[in-house]
Parts: structure tokens; sequence; C-alpha cells
């Protein structure tokens, strides 16, 4: 069976990714429509070793279409996935808008699968947030076996969460230094080539910012409403890839052992220890890789329960299109049926 798939904001980041993916994993289409906003029309973008000519969203008839997989934006994405899903397409959202839907499932495929079931209140799959979904990856493994009671993660995330044009300043800014012609910030609050940047989206009334306060809600959505989580989240100048230390601390017993013998048992989840030649793993390494690379894990002596671990994933692949692929790939499987 076969499957017509359309790609919203094809010519963004994620959604090369999007392609990209698609095609790496065989997913079976029958058709790829590239969508994205009028000033993008009539671009090509790859899909394989295909060029698809780039669709004007404002105008495309999803009727017809049976799986959108959707990065556009937030605000793009409130008013035209509703409309796809109307159409009769189920709509795999990588925006922010549709997380906290409660009639929205938001999912990690290796995680939470069951919840894709609920597609059918409105026609609609979140996908978390990139930071949420490496942290949740990793956290699950442990969370059986010996029960989460608080996490406090901070996060050192790469500029191109924050799309091409971040990745373009953190690129110009780095060589205007080098050239003594300090280029202003444009894209984030300060300047990002040689530092560190502590806040991730706008702050809130309580002084989080809205990336800390996704990750406290989404993993309580994901996981378990009863986790507590304290979220620290940091920009820093690296092109792609998200790392986080995080702290556990649990209800029952575990060990450093216990904990390694999970991860390394894990789908998803390659497992780097100090016996290991690479030791621990960066951002750089990881590049392009699907899984969550775990190392440094340890046990906290301040705490009765408590473990800390490093960990790093690629965040426009398992943060953002390879995360909305898998959610595809269960989504055919077990909950839709299409024409041969």
């Amino acid at each position: 069976m076969t499957y017509k798939v359309a790609v919203v904001g094809a010519t963004g980041n994620v959604g090369h990714e999007m392609l990209k993916t698609l095609h790496e994993r065989n997913f079976p289409v029958s058709d790829v429509v590239a969508l994205a906003s009028r000033r993008s029309v009539g671009r090509e973008v790859s899909f394989g070793d295909h060029d698809l000519k780039v669709q004007d969203l404002a105008t495309f008839d999803f009727k017809g279409v049976d799986i959108v997989l959707s990065s556009p934006g937030a605000k793009v994405s409130a008013e035209y996935s509703p409309k796809a899903a109307k159409a009769g397409a189920v709509v795999i959202d990588n925006t922010s808008h549709f997380r906290m839907d409660p009639d929205v499932p938001l999912v990690v495929p290796e995680v939470n699968p069951e919840a894709i079931a609920g597609h059918t209140k409105k026609g609609i799959i979140a996908n978390p947030n990139c930071s949420t979904i490496q942290m949740v990856v990793a956290l699950k493994p442990l969370h059986d076996i010996a029960k989460i009671k608080r996490v406090v993660v901070s996060t050192y995330q790469s500029v191109s969460g924050a799309g091409k044009s971040a990745m373009d300043e953190l690129f110009s800014q780095t060589r205007s230094i080098y050239m003594n012609d300090v280029k202003p910030a444009e894209e984030f609050a300060k300047q990002i080539a040689f530092n560190v940047i502590p806040q991730i989206d706008v702050f809130m009334d309580d002084g989080m910012t809205k990336e800390e306060w996704k990750m406290v809600v989404e993993t309580k959505k994901i996981l378990d409403p009863s986790i507590k989580v304290a979220a620290n989240c940091v920009r820093v100048p690296v092109f792609v890839g998200h790392a986080e230390m995080v702290n556990v601390e649990f209800e029952d017993d575990i060990d450093a052992k216990t904990a390694k013998r999970a991860f390394r048992d894990f789908e998803g989840i390659t497992l780097i220890d100090l016996e290991s030649e690479m030791e621990f793993v960066t951002p750089s390494e990881i590049a392009g890789e699907d899984d969550v690379f775990v190392s440094r894990v340890r046990e906290d002596p301040t705490l009765e329960n408590g473990i800390n671990f490093w960990c790093v994933a690629d965040n426009l692949r398992k943060g953002a299109a390879l995360n909305t692929v898998q959610i595809a790939e269960k989504l055919i499987k077990n909950h839709m049926k299409a024409a041969a």
C-alpha cells in the first residue's frame, strides 16, 4: 500500500530533512507534494534523485492527500493543519501550536506509540519540541524500571533549532569577529558567536522561558504527569545538535550499572561509556545520526536514588524530521489504510 504525502514548509531546514528522511527510510509513497509560502513557489527541493517543484500552500487542495508532515511555523500551521485534516488527511504537526491541545496526541514513538490512536479526534498528531524528544527517549527506559520523581535538565541547544536564518547569523557573526567588523545580533537577543545565551523563546511571567515551559509540560503529557521537571535552556554557538545534562531522582533504587543496561537495551538509544574508545559523545560527532546518544552515566551522591547523564541528538533529525516520519510509520502500520 502506498500513500500520498504532502510536506508543508518544504523549503525550511526541517522540511528538507523530512523529505530526506522519507526517502532514506523508503516510506511507501505514491506521490510527494512539496508545499510552502507563495514566495517559494516554483523553487525545487530534492526527494531522493527527484526534484519537486514547490507549490503554494495557500491555494493547495488537500483532497486525496493521506498524510501531511507539517513544519511551517505555529501561526501557519494553526490555519492550514485543520484544513488538511478536514480534507481527510492525517496531519503530523511539528510546530508548537497543537502540542498541549488535550484532543491532539503528543507522540514520541519509542515512548508512547499507543497515543497515536487519539489522532481520530482532530486528525492531527503533534510532534514534541526537539529538546523534549531526546530527553524523554532517554528517560523512558529508566522510568520503566525505577519510577522517576524529579528531573533537572540543562540544555545546550544549537542554532539550527531557530531556523536557517539563525544558522546564517552564527556563520556571518563568527566571520565578522575575525574580520574585526562585528555584526549586531538580529536573530538572537545577544551575540551568539563565541557566546552562550540563557534564553530560548520568550520569557514568561514567572521568569521561565517558553522553551523551558515546553520541556516541563510536554514531558508530563508524554511520559508521566507526576514527574516534576526543572529545565534551563541555553543557546550555544553550534550549528546542529542539541546536548543536555540531565539529573534524575527516582522513587525506587537504581544504580549506574542498572541505568547503563537499560540504556543499552532500549531502541533508539546508543550508550557510550568511559570504557569505550569514544568515552563520551558530542553534538558534532552525531550530526546526521538517528539515535539519542547517552554518555557520562553516573550516580548522584547527593541523592538517595539519583542518576546523572549526558545526552546528545541531531535536533533536525530525531528532534524533528525523523520523529515525524517515525510517527507516520507507526500510523500506517497500526491505525490507517490507504488505496493500493
